[in-house]
């Protein structure tokens, strides 16, 4: 079995190695870079959550994930806010396919104090053509939002925060709160915040497999209130299991990178992540 530093240096090397090559990236739709190891039947696409730069503007945030070649961005309102206009939407996005990255959800959108808010969201999300909304809402407009996912036919996954959190500390108080709604109102699984609330993260997962849309995929260095984000090899939950129960599950959603150790300068430790994620991915093979 290979050790979690052969996972780092085999994934670093391949990442320093496509940056010396200059290799370019040809269009928006990625086919077999991003969708890791997919000849070998592996199906997780890697991703940013767009917090990690919450530093940083749009083209420096692309550059760095040119940098690590992850070719898609959960948008983040301080990158595109929702007052933008429909001419502002389409530079965006051809802004990110010049740079070979696609967006493929919105959020985390707070939605806790009236409709209008919820209205606005889901209108966002149409207008940027993007069908998950990463959301976090009042327990009291659930079936509101229940209904606007039905209109828009666009998934809704409520984000779990952690112990701080009083609405959705972890995966199961999710779970609860929208397992009698529609089918497509479900997760964006934060597997460290759930892990740093005394959850079993790797169980949840397979638990609640069929209503987690999404992943913001990090390690923590405790199981309590006092972890902290660190690099996915270097914290208490098994990402080589994680791993293994995501190809048991067949999960089809994207595992988003959420790195917030170091919020100022963050290209290191996310290329670290990657190059541990692929790593554990060749072993699996």
């Amino acid at each position: 079995m290979e050790t979690r530093r052969k996972f780092v240096q085999k994934g670093l090397l391949g990442i320093a190695a496509a940056g010396l090559a200059g290799r370019a990236f040809a269009s928006a739709q990625p086919e077999n870079e991003a969708r890791t190891n997919s000849a070998k039947g592996f199906k997780f696409d890697l991703a940013i959550a767009g917090y990690s730069f919450v530093k940083f503007g749009l083209d420096d945030a692309l550059a760095m994930m040119k940098r690590m070649e992850v070719r898609y961005l959960c948008i983040k309102d301080f990158h595109l806010p929702l007052t933008s206009t429909d001419a502002e939407i389409a530079a965006f996005h051809k802004k990110l396919a010049d740079s070979g990255v696609t967006g493929y959800g919105v959020g985390p959108i707070y939605m806790t104090k009236s409709k209008e808010e919820i209205d606005k969201g889901f209108e966002y999300a149409k207008r940027v053509g993007v069908k998950l909304m990463v959301g976090i809402p009042s327990q009291d407009n659930l079936p509101y939002i229940s209904e606007k996912v039905k209109e828009y036919d666009i998934r809704y996954a409520i984000h779990n925060h952690g112990p701080e959190d009083k609405l959705y500390p972890n995966a199961t108080t999710v779970f609860e709160a929208v397992k009698n709604l529609d089918e497509r109102m479900g997760l964006c699984f934060d597997m460290g915040h759930n892990t740093r609330d005394g959850q079993d993260s790797i169980k949840d997962l397979e638990r609640y497999q069929h209503r987690i849309f999404d992943i913001h995929f990090k390690n923590v260095t405790a199981a309590t209130k006092d972890g902290k984000t660190c690099e996915l090899g270097r914290g208490v939950i098994d990402i080589p299991r994680f791993v293994k129960t995501l190809q048991k599950i067949g999960y089809q959603g994207k595992c988003s990178l959420e790195f917030e150790k170091d919020m100022t300068d963050p290209l290191a430790g996310l290329a670290e992540c990657k190059g541990y994620f692929q790593g554990v991915v060749d072993s699996l093979s």
